[in-house]
């Protein structure tokens, strides 16, 4: 972790953020740093990577394919080449991880996955790392959006690596089944039995399983229920119109798994380019959770999308058991509670990362959609932007939590106001590990520049044809790609 004094140590779905934000300055060292966390003396035979130092087997998001991918491309782009050497070692690795994470967190074998922690501190109503009070188990919104998206990444480096070696397309194609069948649990309707989408309040809920055999959906609107929506990846036809046998054995799959198809690939109706939507939303619930995220009475704020709708401010969500009550509301800034310390809050403020994928994956969904697809922005404003258009939005107002305002104040340092009006110090901008949900203040750790830094990525020119925040890189990747190609 890069703040010495309150975190001497590493987390392991922070690092995969900060390596993100490093390949700007030193994507060799990025590379290393991804690198460790899975070579033998991190990870763990059965392919578990570590969480962090003092809770090995705690789970966090599983992101480490995502940041090799995003290192990867940085790294083609400031460099003129990919390194395949690299995503090939990773990859190897990887594939560990993810069979530990379908054999282990997938308790009933439904491709509705628990994963328990997730990185997400006080975001539930229970301590997700211990064991329910209740008993039983909760099937996580988030846990298993997580998992499609880890599934789409490996996919989508298996695919680079076919340009060069074709066998990868077979293990290409075992990702894109994974990611269908994930797809396929999580989006059912309300009277199945593995559905976390809720049709009354249009959103996703944790669902908590009793030992009974009775389920309660836990209606606490929070960044769990947004996470799906990073779930997203377009496959492009220079993909599947050029390796050798993969439209083949994508058209195979969905014609005998008809259900499949017409869940979620869109396989039928084609955006521009020939381009294949691979995602856990359709047009209606994406615009369904977008509605919400993008309305300043719940999830918008001035400085990006909050971890908690502001409604449970006033309508705090609160389940009873045996007597006792356990409650979440809407706090902004610092937490109520000792749960992890108290120096952490998901019930409320802005964090970097979860914004971040946010606006990348608009980004993905406009690659599909294009321009003619157009949702209001805030919603109840009337003004209808495109998916692209709203993404510059949410930068732009992420962005502002370290730019100066017409005040020519930070918000970011709105609790060092000797520091701002200092002309020695008012541009050594801190970067604390989370943010207030309503003014932007910096809050938690103050040297927590890996993920919060991922706004040096916010800040690059973003390539037309990605949904990610890179360098300009001329022609080089282009020529790169055509060559693997022929």
């Amino acid at each position: 972790m890069p703040d010495k004094w309150e975190y001497p140590w590493y987390a392991s779905w922070d690092l995969a953020f900060h390596a993100a934000a490093f390949a700007l300055i030193d994507p060799a060292f990025a590379k290393r740093q991804l690198l460790l966390l899975v070579k033998d003396r991190y990870m763990h035979p059965n392919g578990q990577i570590p969480a962090y130092e003092w809770a090995f087997s705690d789970a966090n998001p599983p992101v480490h394919a995502w940041a090799a991918w995003r290192v990867y491309e940085i790294d083609r782009a400031l460099m003129g080449k990919g390194d395949r050497d690299f995503l090939e070692l990773v990859f190897h690795k990887l594939l560990l991880n993810f069979a530990w994470w379908v054999n282990r967190k997938d308790a009933d074998g439904r491709n509705i996955f628990q994963g328990g922690f997730l990185g997400l501190d006080n975001v539930g109503i229970f301590d997700r790392s211990s064991p329910l009070p209740t008993g039983g188990h909760i099937d996580q919104a988030d846990g298993t959006a997580w998992m499609a998206a880890y599934a789409l990444d490996l996919m989508r480096i298996a695919l680079e690596l076919a340009f060069a070696n074709h066998v990868f397309v077979d293990i290409g194609v075992k990702f894109f089944e994974h990611f269908l069948y994930i797809a396929q649990a999580v989006s059912c309707e309300d009277n199945c039995d593995t559905g976390l989408w809720d049709s009354q309040d249009e959103f996703f809920y944790d669902k908590l399983r009793l030992p009974d055999g009775s389920n309660v959906p836990m209606r606490v609107r929070s960044i769990v229920g947004l996470i799906p929506l990073l779930a997203v990846h377009v496959l492009e036809e220079r993909l599947h119109g050029s390796l050798p046998g993969l439209r083949d054995r994508l058209v195979w799959f969905l014609r005998n798994k008809p259900e499949l198809a017409r869940l979620v690939s869109r396989w039928n109706e084609p955006g521009r380019g020939n381009s294949l939507l691979l995602s856990l939303l359709r047009g209606h619930r994406m615009k369904a959770l977008l509605r919400r995220a993008l309305d300043e009475a719940e999830f918008l704020s001035d400085h990006g999308v909050r971890a908690l709708s502001r409604v449970h401010r006033d309508q705090p969500y609160v389940y009873q058991h045996n007597g006792q009550s356990f409650c979440v509301k809407y706090l902004p800034a610092e937490s109520d509670s000792r749960v992890f310390g108290g120096n952490s809050n998901w019930r409320g403020p802005v964090w970097m990362p979860v914004n971040y994928l946010l606006i990348e994956s608009l980004y993905e969904f406009h690659r599909y959609y294009g321009d003619d697809f157009r949702v209001e922005y805030p919603t109840g404003s009337g003004n209808q932007l495109s998916l692209s258009e709203i993404a510059d939005a949410l930068a732009q107002r992420t962005t502002t939590l370290f730019l100066k305002n017409k005040n020519n104040e930070r918000p970011v340092m709105a609790a060092y106001p000797l520091l701002q009006a200092d002309p020695r110090s008012q541009d050594l901008v801190l970067f604390h590990e989370y943010f207030h949900g309503d003014n932007g203040r910096g809050v938690g750790a103050s040297h927590q520049t890996g993920w919060s830094g991922l706004v040096a990525l916010l800040l690059q020119p973003r390539e037309p044809a990605s949904s990610g925040f890179v360098p300009e890189t001329g022609e080089a990747q282009d020529a790169e790609v055509a060559a693997s190609v022929k």
